[in-house]
Parts: structure tokens; C-alpha cells; sequence
């Protein structure tokens, strides 16, 4: 890995965000000749700062996605983009769809514009489950920052650029995450507002998912998405071990509000057609884009120990979630309780 990145410039978007800021840490590990930390929020920018202030190869620059002039000015002589910046909470997406749209489509493809000009060797979308099979504003927004980074690879032309993305589900502790809610509810209200108990999510850490990330920037060819395998967990379990955690014995209410806007039950990581053309190993699943011609040789495959994906819906519905003892594992393996 150190050889991916020792020496590079690196671009992260969206860089003091919950995986944008967890990129930037792992990603001095490797000694980059220097990482842009691009971002509009203040706060968040002057806090990271001063939490890696030793780190002589950070540059923070403030700008926002939607602004090409000043992105491309951040992207000057970089040799690889990380591009986090995004729109993530469903509901704030539903009730402001456009502003989804500014950031995570028209930022996106302002992003993938400034790498082919500036001649990034590599651009790393961060992408998400809501992608799939989506019925709400920020899965159909991702989606098309998806195919948008595909389609810059089918038509780059002779530019170096190769550009991927990356998808994963629920990442814990992250900002907004429901482990937060629950346990700020606990102690504010004694109450926890539940949508559905039997509804259920993929689960990671936010150095697991920013392992993959760093893996794909490693084993990309350019058109792909990597998925990482991930446990599923069911909300109800979740809830109770919040309770069980933060409440002091004190007894707390469960309410079941249902749904919220765009919300569904069960999430999906990879659809059955996107199965169709796609490998996996152990630990993910590669999904080849249908407009490119496959840079996936046999040989090369049998040494990456790829083969092809069986066809089937990833579904959280269709997998047997965690146990709450392993969930509670888990959650304290990675200090999120």
C-alpha cells in the first residue's frame, strides 16, 4: 500500500466527514508528499486541524464541490482524488432534493472534470447502499454519481485517469449515525424512537470501510465499483444494546414511529444484474461497468483469486443477521459502545 501512496498528492473531498477524516488519518500512515483536506465546513476544518497539527504535509482548503473554479485550483498537480464529499442523510435529501442534486450529481461531475484536466492517475468515488434498487432521493443521486464516474472512464479518451467507485452500508459511529441518536435519546428522554425493529442494515466500522477504500485505489483498473462483504445486523438488537449500554438501569420506552421519508426496510449492496458482471473474493465483490471493455484477464484473475459472482440479490433480508452478542462484540471490538 505504501507504494500507491508514498510521495503523491492526494486529494480528499468532503475531507473532515466521518470517512473523509478517517481517509486522511490512514492515509498519512503511507507518507504522502502531501494531503488536501477540501471541505466547507469551518468548524469541522479548524478542529481537524489542530487535532493533526504535527502533520507537516496537510493542506485544508476550504470550497465546496459545487464550485468548479475553486475545486480545480484544489486539484492542481494532484495524483489522486478521493471524493467523499456528498449529501448522505435520506431524509434531509428527501425534503431538499435539488440541493442533493448540486452536491452529489453536479458535484461529482464537476470533481470528475478538474481530474481530467489536471491529469489525476487515479479518482475514487465513495459511494453507498442506497444505490441500489433505491426509492429515495439520495440513493438516486449517488446512483447517477455512480454511472457518472463510469461513463468518465468510457470516455476519457487518451487522458491517464482511471476512475472506480466504492460502496458499503452503515457505517457505525459515523456522523448521524443511529448509535448517537439512541444514546442521546436515552439520556434526554429516557425514551428510543424505533422506525421498525424488524428492519435490518449492513453494518462496518469506519476503518473497515476505509480499508476498502484504500484497497481500491491499490487494485482499481478503471469502471469498477467494489462492495465490500459486510454482516447484517436487525435495528431491534441494536436498540437494546444501546439500552442495555448507556440507560443505568433506568427503564426506558420503546416507541415505533415507522418509516420516514424514503426509508426502506431492507437494503440491498449489489442487484442480481449487477451480478451478472461481477467477481468476488473473500472479502468483496467487483462489479464491472456494462459500457467498458473488461480489463479482467483470466490469468490475472486466478492470481487475484477472483471468480465470478454467483447471481443472487445481496439483500439484508436474505442474510442471517448478527446475533445481539456478536453485534454487542462488535460494536466494543471497534469502541463504538
Amino acid at each position: 500500500m505504501k507504494d500507491v501512496f508514498k510521495n503523491k498528492i492526494i486529494l480528499v473531498t468532503g475531507g473532515c466527514g466521518s470517512i473523509g477524516s478517517e481517509i486522511v488519518r490512514q492515509l498519512l500512515k503511507f507518507e504522502p508528499k502531501q494531503i488536501r483536506v477540501f471541505d466547507n465546513r469551518e468548524t469541522e476544518s479548524f478542529n481537524m486541524q489542530h487535532e493533526l497539527r504535527e502533520h507537516e504535509n496537510l493542506s485544508f482548503l476550504m470550497g465546496d464541490v459545487r464550485d468548479k473554479e475553486r475545486l480545480n485550483l484544489a486539484m492542481d498537480k494532484v495524483d489522486i482524488v478521493f471524493h467523499a464529499a456528498a449529501l448522505k442523510h435520506v431524509p434531509s435529501c428527501e425534503y431538499n432534493p435539488f440541493e442533493a442534486v448540486k452536491t452529489n450529481v453536479y458535484g461529482t461531475q464537476n470533481a470528475i472534470e478538474c481530474a481530467l484536466e489536471n491529469e489525476v492517475e487515479k479518482f475514487i468515488n465513495i459511494s453507498t447502499d442506497k444505490v441500489t434498487n433505491t426509492i429515495n432521493t439520495m440513493g438516486a443521486t449517488k446512483l447517477l454519481a455512480e454511472r457518472l464516474v463510469n461513463a468518465a472512464e468510457f470516455y476519457k479518451g487518451y487522458r491517464k485517469t482511471i476512475f472506480s467507485s466504492v460502496r458499503f452500508g452503515n457505517v457505525v459511529g459515523s456522523n448521524g449515525s443511529v448509535i448517537n441518536l439512541f444514546k442521546e435519546q436515552i439520556k434526554s428522554r429516557g425514551l428510543i424512537t424505533l422506525t421498525n425493529p424488524e428492519m435490518t442494515r449492513f453494518i462496518m466500522s469506519i476503518p473497515q470501510a476505509v480499508k476498502l477504500v484504500l484497497e481500491t485505489a491499490k487494485e482499481m483498473n478503471g469502471g469498477e465499483t467494489f462492495i465490500l462483504k459486510m454482516p447484517v445486523f436487525k435495528l431491534e438488537d441494536l436498540a437494546n444494546i444501546c439500552i442495555d449500554v448507556f440507560s443505568g438501569n433506568k427503564k426506558i420506552a420503546v416507541k415505533n414511529i415507522g418509516l420516514r421519508p424514503g426509508e426502506k426496510m431492507y437494503e440491498n449492496l449489489m442487484t442480481e444484474e449487477e451480478a451478472k458482471n461481477a467477481f468476488e473474493t473473500e472479502t468483496s465483490f467487483i462489479v464491472l461497468s456494462e459500457i467498458i471493455p473488461s480489463n479482467y484477464k483470466s490469468e490475472e484473475n486466478k492470481q487475484k483469486r477472483l471468480k465470478k459472482t454467483a447471481l443472487r440479490n445481496y439483500c439484508s433480508k436474505e442474510i442471517e443477521p448478527l446475533s445481539k452478542e456478536k453485534l454487542k462484540m462488535l460494536l466494543i471490538k471497534e469502541k463504538i459502545i
